[in-house]
């Protein structure tokens, strides 16, 4: 498993995905926090803090996630690869986490570089220092969890389709409606009692919750919880194909 995990993560890095993926997320990042005059714009907000990276990151990673694990599965149905992968002396699963693993690795090396913001405003404050750093780790935490989750997602919809276009199709609208789907049904307030519940099935509430540097044990088991649906779900759809 390491071996094609080893083998994955080199096909990202050593082609203009990965690269891509990283340089588009801090780019965008960077244009709204330090650049333009609006809300997220860290400067003008006037306090030191980078809780705008974590408001914003999570809209970014909802369409380059699915850019990223869009061809996972996709494309080994497309160009008929698949049939050699699963002849490999490796289980379903060993082969759903290499693939599930090097996105999560390519996520982890595009949080990387934002450490720069943290050092800055860390930097910036009056005085040096004045910044929630249990708080901004927190988030962190979060935001990787949350790509975590959104990549599962992305590998789930790329065994779907051998299309990588509906595959990312499939991939934002699943990462959307969990991120805020449930979010919205909830503020409807159509269920009564069970709003609440509705409520936590989503990633907005759990993300949320770990952005204020509290690192609750419910969060962090709905995450592993998500992350291993969706990579049960990738299992079947890869072993419905044998049938």
């Amino acid at each position: 498993m390491f071996t094609l995990l080893r083998k994955e993560v080199s096909g990202f890095l050593n082609s203009l995905i990965g690269y891509s993926v990283i340089i588009v997320f801090l780019l965008i990042n960077g244009l709204f926090l330090w650049i333009f005059p609006m809300q997220f714009n860290i400067p003008d907000y006037g306090f030191a803090s980078i809780d705008n990276l974590f408001l914003l990151s999570p809209w970014v990673f909802l369409f380059l996630i699915p850019a990223i694990t869009m061809r996972s599965f996709a494309e080994e149905h497309r160009s008929g690869t698949i049939e050699l992968l699963l002849t490999k002396p490796l289980t379903d699963l060993e082969i759903i986490l290499a693939k599930y693993l090097a996105g999560v690795v390519l996520v982890f090396f595009s949080l990387l570089p934002t450490l720069v913001y943290f050092f800055s405003v860390y930097r910036l404050g009056q005085p040096v220092g004045n910044i929630d750093i249990g708080g901004t780790w927190g988030s962190y935490l979060g935001l990787l969890f949350l790509g975590a989750g959104f990549t599962a997602i992305g590998i789930f919809a790329s065994s779907v389709s051998a299309n990588q276009i509906v595959a990312f199709l499939i991939a934002v609208f699943l990462c959307g409606f969990v991120y805020t789907g449930f979010e919205f049904i909830y503020g409807l307030s159509l269920f009564g009692k069970i709003d609440l519940f509705i409520q936590q099935l989503g990633i907005s509430a759990h993300y949320a919750s770990m952005s204020r540097g509290v690192i609750d044990t419910r969060d962090v088991i709905y995450f592993l919880s998500l992350i291993a649906v969706f990579l049960m779900l990738t299992r079947f759809n890869l072993e419905r194909r044998k049938w």
